[in-house]
């Protein structure tokens, strides 16, 4: 009876050094080295984990920064600074890349468009292209306002206000999850010091613009005929800006008939 024990005993004793020393073996023989650098590179990242560097979070774009598969300053929420910190762990320079911020295009609040039908249905933007007329406004492009953009925004900069999305410029962190999240296409990134804006996404023609909202973009082209430097063209009925030529002149803002193009 004392013998079966002791026989068990060492048989299970055996068998836990043979493991033990297998694991260990193992450990040794398939062992991947890591980058010291990719722990400092993360630790100088802001740690949110919001994905808006194009990486499974924050240990994903240090990795891919390590690698040279993304630059370092690749983090939108960490800016300049922390571009500048990665450089120098990487002992590179960092480029000076521009700050940019969300804008929603669409000013289709509830006093300036107009609605098809009431809606009491699920109040989620995605939803609505299975319902008529793809939601109650009756512009097809216009802002849905049930605030997809602000459940995907980790940093609490776009509410929703009289029916629309609006960024707070100053907590936007230029992540581009609200992008993402905008079923209609409706937020851009821009550069942060652009003060002069189209506000509106509508590619209908005038006529059909009017009747659904008193604010779109009609395509008359008035603003690209007066901004001093070519910076606005006019494509499928839409005004657009591009902000390397703008100066923030507003010409084109007071000239506008529809007050699509905003400054602020």
């Amino acid at each position: 009876m004392m013998s079966g024990v002791i026989t068990a005993t060492v048989l299970v004793g055996c068998v836990g050094l043979f493991v033990g020393l297998f694991l260990g073996f193992a450990g040794i023989k398939f062992n991947v080295k890591t980058d010291e650098r990719e722990e400092k590179v993360l630790n100088a990242l802001p740690g949110n984990n919001c994905g808006g560097c194009g990486y499974p979070g924050c240990s994903g774009l240090a990795a891919a920064i390590v690698k040279g598969e993304a630059k370092v300053n690749a983090c939108p929420v960490g800016g300049e600074a922390t571009g500048k910190a990665v450089a120098a762990i990487m002992g590179v320079e960092a480029d000076d890349g521009e700050k940019m911020c969300a804008f929603v295009k669409c000013q289709g609040n509830c006093d300036r468009t107009h609605q098809n039908y009431e809606y009491t249905g699920v109040e989620d933007c995605a939803v609505m292209k299975y319902v008529p007329g793809s939601g109650p406004k009756s512009c097809d492009y216009g802002c849905l306002g049930f605030g997809n953009c602000v459940k995907a925004c980790p940093f609490d900069a776009i509410h929703i206000v009289d029916g629309i999305a609006f960024v707070d410029k100053n907590a936007c962190k230029a992540c581009g999850l609200c992008v993402k999240a905008c079923p209609k296409g409706l937020i851009e990134l821009i550069p942060y010091k652009s003060e002069v804006n189209v506000a509106c996404s509508s590619k209908d023609k005038g006529p059909v613009v009017m009747k659904a909202c008193d604010t779109g973009c009609i395509g008359c082209g008035i603003c690209a005929k007066n901004c001093p430097t070519g910076a606005i063209t006019v494509n499928d009925n839409l005004a657009s800006i591009d902000h390397s030529l703008c100066i923030q002149c507003g010409t084109c803002v007071e000239k506008c008939p529809k007050k699509a193009i905003v400054q602020a």
